[in-house]
């Protein structure tokens, strides 16, 4: 359990050190060094979200070099709120996800469960959402000012009412999660990823419906298996001194679950891959246009993931003490963000022609 031994300083989530501890040599709280492990582990949070921003942000232009492709200005950073919006999407559908399977653990300590991120989630969301609508009143262009924005216009727009569904959506989901029933978040969410759904197909591409239906599935899936996962983890990392073998029943009913969305994601994405490049089209296309080069990207990512996932699942399976999964998990719930904002990148970029 080498991998798992509980330190001094968790960020709130692990128990109190005994009294008797402090003084005698046991990084208690207060001892020197007490806040080294928190303060690193926040540092490397910090440095990870700030590489995580720079993949929308310099994504777009990089992916664009040399394929002849214009995309509308400022999308390095309509890219990043679409990352930040996905991500408020993950986190608490993840929670939801996470804490149903938590009950299905025999003897699971539910009530020492870790502190919901769901209602700053929701609040990131809801002003990532908000700019996005902005960019949408100005008819999806960046403003400049106040001046640009006819928000009277996005009721009368297909793209406006969605983008104002999302904002609303948001709103009603921060409520939610600081109700007393948190679990009703699941419907404002599912606004979102309908609204997601129907607004990466408008009503001018060929059987928008299928399109719409086929990204509802991937982005679900996607939001449970990215959010679950962090969620697993740190309701591992909670229980890992009180009920260790609670964590591991845990991450292994998780593990199971993920392959199901894995398929479900593979499956999906395939299918709306072949819909926007025909097959005679699509190795051509994975380098020669900017979206088909940051796809390639999405899959290696993906594949990067299934490896981690199945090296976790392994240790779980095989290895002497299971909770080294824990490695490995974490590396994958690091990827799974890089998936989250090539996810961004790609829906901000111009879509490839059909030949």
């Amino acid at each position: 359990m080498s991998s798992m031994r509980p330190t001094a300083d968790t960020g709130g989530e692990a128990g109190t050190p005994e009294p008797g501890a402090r003084g005698m040599g046991t990084p208690g709280v207060g001892a020197p060094g007490a806040g080294a492990p928190g303060a690193l582990r926040s540092v490397a949070i910090l440095a990870l979200v700030a590489l995580a921003a720079l993949v929308p942000l310099l994504g777009p232009s990089v992916a664009l070099r040399g394929t002849g492709e214009a995309a509308a200005p400022g999308v390095g950073g309509i890219a990043l709120l679409r990352a930040v919006l996905f991500a408020a999407l993950c986190v608490p559908a993840g929670e939801l996800f996470a804490a149903r399977l938590a009950r299905r653990v025999p003897d699971a300590p539910l009530r020492d469960a870790p502190r919901s991120w769901a209602p700053a989630a929701a609040a990131a969301g809801f002003a990532a959402a908000l700019c996005l609508a902005s960019v949408v009143a100005n008819g999806n262009l960046v403003p400049r000012g106040p001046g640009d924005l006819d928000l009277g216009g996005l009721y009368q727009t297909r793209d406006g009412a969605l983008a104002l569904l999302e904002v609303n959506a948001f709103v009603v989901a921060g409520l939610c999660a600081l109700s007393s029933r948190p679990a009703t978040q699941v419907w404002p969410l599912a606004a979102v990823a309908v609204a997601e759904a129907l607004r990466a197909h408008p009503a001018t591409e060929q059987s928008p419906l299928v399109g719409s239906g086929l990204t509802l599935v991937h982005v679900t899936c996607a939001a449970l298996w990215a959010g679950g996962l962090l969620h697993v983890l740190r309701t591992l990392h909670r229980w890992r001194s009180a009920a260790p073998g609670a964590g591991v029943a845990l991450l292994g009913l998780y593990a199971r679950v993920a392959a199901v969305l894995l398929a479900v994601i593979t499956a999906t994405g395939v299918c709306s891959t072949l819909r926007r490049m025909p097959p005679g089209t699509v190795l051509e296309q994975l380098t020669a246009t900017a979206y088909g080069r940051v796809l390639l990207a999405k899959v290696l990512l993906v594949a990067v993931v299934a490896a981690l996932a199945l090296w976790a699942r392994g240790r779980l399976r095989r290895a002497a003490d299971p909770l080294s999964a824990h490695s490995p998990a974490r590396a994958e719930v690091v990827v799974l963000g890089a998936v989250v904002a090539v996810s961004a990148v790609l829906t901000a970029l111009p879509v490839p022609i059909r030949w």
